[in-house]
């Protein structure tokens, strides 16, 4: 199964992810291929596989690696998956056929979202905030298309329901948890 985290920038999807990872240990996140050089601090699969971009070209749909996932699935693992809702809706067509997914949008007011992009650690410049702000309705329009949408205004309490959304899931898909 193939969890989909979305939401606009600063929705806290990656921290969502990163904790459902350390409570479930049949969850793998599904690194991103890039064919860019790694800057300070990044290593290899975390969160990123760099590949040269001829591996690049030959692997991967939109950035993420089917081979890869296939292994994971294969293995009893849930990938969660973070992304924006352009990829969401590229991986829903290219893979529905071959995997169960499963999208949750993350929802934020605007004025949070304002808030957390001027607060990360990454100090994005204000030019970066307003592009992210101003993409904030398209995103949102998207919502429509989501299995699940939560708003996420308290971390603890949205990973508690999308842990019970897995194993839900997981459950109607007939597949036995391993804990």
């Amino acid at each position: 199964m193939l969890v989909l985290l979305s939401g606009v920038s600063g929705a806290g999807k990656d921290t969502i992810k990163k904790e459902i990872m350390k409570r479930l240990d049949y969850v793998v996140s599904l690194p991103s291929v890039t064919d860019r050089a790694p800057r300070d601090g990044e290593v290899q699969g975390d969160p990123y596989d760099f590949v040269t971009t001829e591996e690049f070209e030959r692997m991967i749909h939109y950035g993420t690696s089917k081979k890869y996932m296939n292994e994971k699935i294969a293995e009893g693992k849930v990938i969660v998956k973070d992304m924006d809702v352009n990829g969401t809706e590229n991986l829903i067509r290219i893979l529905k056929d071959d995997v169960k997914v499963v999208t949750v949008f993350l929802k934020v007011p605007k004025e949070v979202l304002e808030e957390r992009l001027l607060n990360r650690e990454e100090k994005p410049n204000m030019k970066e905030i307003r592009l992210r702000l101003n993409r904030f309705d398209y995103e949102e329009s998207k919502i429509g298309c989501y299995d699940y949408v939560i708003k996420n205004n308290d971390l603890e309490k949205t990973v508690q329901i999308i842990l019970a959304i897995i194993e839900n899931e997981l459950k109607l898909k007939g597949q036995a948890l391993q804990f």
